[in-house]
């Protein structure tokens, strides 16, 4: 058996730290159950997969935001920065237009699961990053999916209004609901999990 990649396991036991920390809550029960999947792992993919894209400038800012907010999401922060030039980085296949600031100025990446560092079957756990001032536009998909903020932006969930989440926080989203996120005048990290079982 091939052993998971160091950095990927360092983060995922980050991950799990900060979910520790979290008052018990729909998105805590649904990332714990990640996490006992992911207690397993999957199957590494050896090749070299990195693909940073030109809006990856901005994790460093996002990074240093998140590592102000308490020693748990500092440690977060810090295997974040040991694993993300390891990741596949794309825009998102919502965007067909190359020259629109929305594909330019965003990009997605998934660290277990199809496409990812590791094929998982039950958990597809990947990282979303967003330019200033660049909105991800609505979209919805049949897995249940939580969001740890790294750093700051808003969501928006069905026809909702806006709500604001700071580093630390969490989204929900049950399956099929309509959302959509968007940064402010920093940029937005956020990881998250899918249920794909």
């Amino acid at each position: 058996m091939i052993a998971r990649n160091t950095a990927l396991s360092e983060f995922i036991r980050a991950h799990k730290a900060v979910v520790d920390t979290l008052p018990l809550s729909p998105v805590k029960t649904f990332f714990d159950r990640c996490h006992v999947a992911l207690s397993k792992p999957g199957v590494p993919i050896t090749k070299d997969i990195s693909n940073l894209q030109p809006v990856c400038k901005y994790i460093p800012e996002s990074l240093k935001l998140a590592s102000n907010q308490g020693p748990v999401l500092k440690q977060l922060s810090a295997k974040f920065q040991s694993l993300y030039q390891q990741l596949p980085w794309h825009p998102s296949d919502r965007s067909s237009d190359k020259k629109s600031a929305f594909y330019k100025g965003h990009a997605n990446a998934v660290m277990t699961g199809h496409g990812g560092l590791e094929e998982h079957s039950s958990v597809r756990f990947g990282v979303s990053l967003i330019a200033p001032n660049i909105e991800y536009p609505n979209h919805q998909h049949p897995p249940e999916e939580g969001y740890l903020v790294i750093s700051e932006g808003d969501w928006r969930q069905a026809n909702g209004d806006w709500f604001h989440r700071k580093p630390g926080d969490t989204v929900h989203n049950v399956p099929n609901i309509w959302h959509a996120m968007r940064s402010g005048n920093s940029p937005l990290l956020a990881v998250w999990m899918l249920w794909t079982e």
